[in-house]
């Protein structure tokens, strides 16, 4: 009984992690277990350990399977290094989180060294929006959700993303290198079973990147949608993401205490992203994305 129930568990975890995007959404039950799906790792080395207490090969070999389709799936993740090389921007987005009386502290030690720092969550006249002011010359803010720039913003509007508040925006910025367009996105939550609104969300955020002909662009902010999530497949492709070209390993950003998914990203188009990470960010329950990118050249 116990070397059945192991080769059976071993074959829905290999079926799980290999068909995933096959199985139904389950009402947005999918999404989110896809929002974790590297963390269904752990239970191999479980598995592996039963089936050797069993002494059967068969059993043993059945174990190794989801161990196979994991490594397969993730071990490049794991193994990764970023190409490095000249860049032309250093940017970095994070959630300061809207009761974070630390916000202005996270900013501050955020900011170093940064080109754009793109915020969300933020509270108006708060301390995080305060302290980039102090430190960047130029910006624009919109309800919660503001860029921060050493480059001149030559346009800025508001963006909608479908909700009834506003928490998108774009703007224009006149690099050395050229004009940048940037996005900031607060997408809406997903939770299980609760996902057809940030769905909607991802679809509005598509048809503005579709509808944008500028050569270089970024989209800095919080998704609420993770790597593996089957609806980040919205925006990734048309536009590549920075902690896949050009971080090490996963790059977890939420929570901050001890991260378990990513619904945080830089994604872009026309430029190189030369390395990527994550930073921890003082009072917030989510850490940064930062990395740095280079201009393709037309």
């Amino acid at each position: 009984m116990l070397r059945r129930s192991i080769i059976a568990a071993a074959g829905a975890l290999a079926l799980v992690l290999g068909g995933h995007r096959l199985l139904p959404e389950l009402g947005g039950l999918t999404p989110v277990l896809e929002s974790v799906l590297p963390w269904l790792g752990v239970a191999v080395p479980v598995l592996l350990v039963a089936a050797l207490l069993t002494r059967s090969w068969r059993v043993s070999v059945a174990a190794l399977l989801p161990a196979a389709v994991w490594g397969v799936m993730f071990g490049p993740v794991l193994l990764h290094s970023p190409p490095g090389g000249p860049s032309d921007l250093s940017v970095a987005t994070l959630n300061v989180g809207v009761t974070n009386a630390a916000s202005g502290q996270a900013v501050r030690a955020l900011s170093k060294g940064r080109d754009l720092v793109a915020a969300q969550e933020l509270t108006g006249g708060g301390p995080a929006a305060k302290e980039l002011s102090k430190r960047f010359p130029h910006h624009y803010q919109v309800s919660t959700i503001g860029l921060w720039s050493r480059f001149p913003i030559v346009d800025a509007r508001k963006a909608d993303i479908g909700l009834d508040w506003v928490r998108a925006l774009r703007v224009v910025v006149r690099t050395p290198k050229g004009k940048l367009t940037v996005y900031v996105m607060h997408l809406a939550s997903a939770r299980p079973g609760r996902t057809a609104q940030r769905d909607e969300t991802l679809l509005h955020a598509r048809r503005l990147i579709d509808g944008d002909d500028s050569e270089h662009l970024l989209l800095l902010g919080d998704l609420n949608t993770a790597t593996t999530d089957r609806k980040r497949s919205n925006l990734v492709p048309p536009l590549s993401d920075a902690q896949q070209e050009a971080g090490s390993g996963f790059g977890f950003t939420w929570p901050s205490s001890f991260p378990v998914t990513r619904p945080d990203h830089i994604l872009y188009r026309g430029l190189t992203a030369t390395s990527a990470g994550v930073e921890k960010a003082a009072g917030s329950d989510h850490r940064a994305a930062v990395a740095t990118l280079r201009f393709e050249e037309s």
